[in-house]
């Protein structure tokens, strides 16, 4: 048993190094004469270290010989190796200075490289995937350490080619001393590796199982600290429980790390002790040597600072390789969340092939995954254009579903959904979301300008002030618009200096225009538009909307049954099936569920 369990260590450890090469590759992108750089001074780090050695050999040797003799030939001769040293010390310590700044001009583009490629990749995922918590995990450990560990491995690498450039000079110079010498060197830094390869695999995962934590906590903070949140939670007075549940987190955390770094540092001790007695052990071999009249003082000198120096390169040599199989473990979760398999839902359509003939649900079911029951099933229906069609139904009854699918959010697992004729899933993406203009029930505050606010419902024109004052007239909020300080370039909410706050009402009207930018579109989807509105301004808004969709298809929902009167048919859904449609007149007169819940409805009014 423990030897498959050696088997699997050494098989995990050579797995993850494949992605060394790949992280070389990503820094080349990045900005490859700082990596040329980096690697052509690290070599010169490299070799220097060994050639002071051996001019302080020349160094202490001239000085006795000149003390010894008292010639003119070999002061000069102890003071040119002086200057000489002193030329290299220089050059060392320019070469390290011109290498912390590559590391930090390469590090800063390289961590936004990673970031942007994190993004770009999320660009591409489903809506799907944002609602599985196994993504989020995903992507906050692929963020969180992995746009500094590729920068992190080639240092290492390079790192490890410098200390092995190092050890080959430095074993030249020993070795004239004793073979055994450069034995006692290498193995002595051996069992320190061991232990911290090992606790490296831990630390590891310890980082991996943690992170559903790591998010709790983040979120606590957010709670806790965010103003949109801050009112509740000190109203209701939740603070010192949400903080309580934040400290018991890092309770149990700060556990495992405890653990992790005591064991850790206990491993380290006992080994560096190792490491520390096979040094003192060869520094009173060189010191006999030098007694016995074997080697002379300044040989003792650069064969002590040689194998110093020698079993520091070598220890930083196992670490290096101890750090590179750390960094290629965080880098798995940057390449296995890029290798989140995403279908391609984007075809080539412009056009639809019977344009004019609108949008159509042809026996669509859809079930979200996890789920057993489905979310929507066996839904029929059409909508032409210049119809408008009203969805209705108890929360949970499947509208929203219907909207994210019927706008190619959602793709369904049995039927077809098809806009003038064409599957949606045949559409060009971009041809397919110029088409739509929509409002969601939990529409997004941006903490934008107003005038930005309003124009991401058209990204092609969100910087066109023409567009955001014609949307906002059609969205009803002009008038309050014109009443901020600095009109459309207002800046919106608490998180940067100058925001404005609007209420609620407001924010929906903000919302609202956001819909109307696409001044093409030709479905148009009001999930819940007035929800936050009194119902004089909800009666302005579903007159305005009457108006503006003369010639546009416009699906509505909404629990103010009195609003969807408005609506040329109403759909009524019940259990994610559709269980009755028509007009407000035909549903009342059949008296089935449209009519129970309208009338339980209006009975409140009375």
């Amino acid at each position: 048993m423990k030897q498959e369990e050696q088997l699997s260590w050494l098989r995990r450890v050579g797995g993850v190094f494949r992605y060394s090469t790949r992280a070389i590759g990503l820094v080349w992108q990045t900005d490859r004469r700082l990596l040329i750089l980096l690697a052509a001074l690290t070599m010169v780090a490299g070799g220097v270290p060994a050639a002071i050695a051996w001019v302080g050999r020349r160094i202490v040797d001239g000085v006795l010989l000149a003390a010894e003799t008292g010639a003119a030939t070999h002061r000069s001769a102890a003071l040119g190796w002086i200057a000489a040293e002193l030329g290299l010390v220089v050059a060392l310590s320019l070469t390290q200075r011109i290498l912390d700044v590559a590391d930090q001009l390469l590090r800063a583009k390289l961590g936004h490289r990673v970031n942007t490629m994190v993004l770009d990749k999320a660009l591409r995922l489903d809506l799907t995937h944002f609602e599985d918590p196994e993504l989020y995990d995903s992507m906050t450990r692929a963020r969180r350490q992995a746009s500094s560990r590729p920068l992190s491995l080639v240092r290492r690498t390079l790192g490890l080619a410098q200390n092995a450039l190092s050890l080959s000079t430095y074993g030249a110079l020993l070795i004239g001393f004793s073979p055994l010498a450069v034995l006692v060197l290498l193995g002595a830094s051996v069992p320190a590796f061991i232990a911290e390869t090992r606790f490296a695999g831990e630390a590891f995962r310890l980082f991996t199982w943690r992170v559903p934590e790591t998010r709790e906590q983040a979120y606590l903070e957010t709670v806790v600290a965010r103003e949109d949140f801050a009112k509740e939670v000190q109203l209701l007075g939740l603070g010192p429980h949400l903080v309580q549940r934040y400290r018991d987190i890092f309770a149990r955390l700060y556990t495992e790390d405890r653990s992790l770094a005591l064991r850790r540092g206990f491993w380290g001790t006992v080994l560096g002790l190792i490491s520390t007695g096979a040094l003192y052990g060869a520094y009173g071999w060189i010191a006999l040597a030098t007694v016995s009249g074997t080697i002379t003082i300044g040989a003792m000198t650069m064969y002590l600072m040689v194998f110093k120096q020698g079993q520091s390169a070598f220890s930083a040599s196992l670490r290096a390789i101890g750090g590179m199989y750390e960094d290629n473990l965080y880098l798995s979760n940057l390449y296995t969340f890029l290798a989140t398999p995403t279908v391609p839902r984007s075809g080539g359509a412009l056009q639809g092939a019977d344009p004019g003939d609108g949008l159509r649900f042809e026996d669509v079911t859809f079930t979200y995954p996890g789920a057993e029951v489905p979310a929507v099933h066996d839904i029929t229906l059409h909508v032409r254009p210049g119809q408008r069609l009203a969805l209705v139904g108890h929360n949970g009854s499947g509208k929203t579903t219907l909207v994210k699918l019927m706008t190619g959010l959602y793709e369904p697992q049995q039927g077809r959904i098809l806009l003038d004729g064409t599957e949606l899933s045949a559409w060009d993406r971009a041809a397919l979301r110029r088409r739509v203009g929509v409002i969601f029930q939990d529409f997004v505050r941006y903490q934008f300008t107003v005038g930005e606010n309003i124009g991401v419902g058209d990204v092609a024109h969100i910087d066109d002030p023409s567009r955001w004052e014609v949307a906002a007239e059609q969205g009803m909020a002009a008038p309050f618009v014109d009443e901020l300080p600095d009109g459309y370039q207002t800046q919106l909410g608490r998180w940067f200096r100058g925001g404005r706050e609007l209420s609620i009402g407001q924010w929906q009207k903000v919302a609202l225009s956001r819909a109307f930018m696409r001044q093409d579109a030709d479905l148009l989807v009001f999930d819940e538009p007035t929800a936050a509105m009194d119902a004089e301004a909800e009666a302005q808004v579903f007159d305005r909307v009457r108006a503006l969709t003369q010639r546009q298809m416009a699906i509505l929902i909404s629990h103010r049954f009195s609003t969807v009167r408005m609506a040329d048919r109403i759909v009524v859904l019940d259990g994610g099936g559709i269980v009755e449609q028509g007009t407000h007149e035909t549903l009342m007169s059949a008296e089935g569920r449209y009519a129970e819940l309208f009338t339980l409805q209006a009975e409140g009014y009375r």
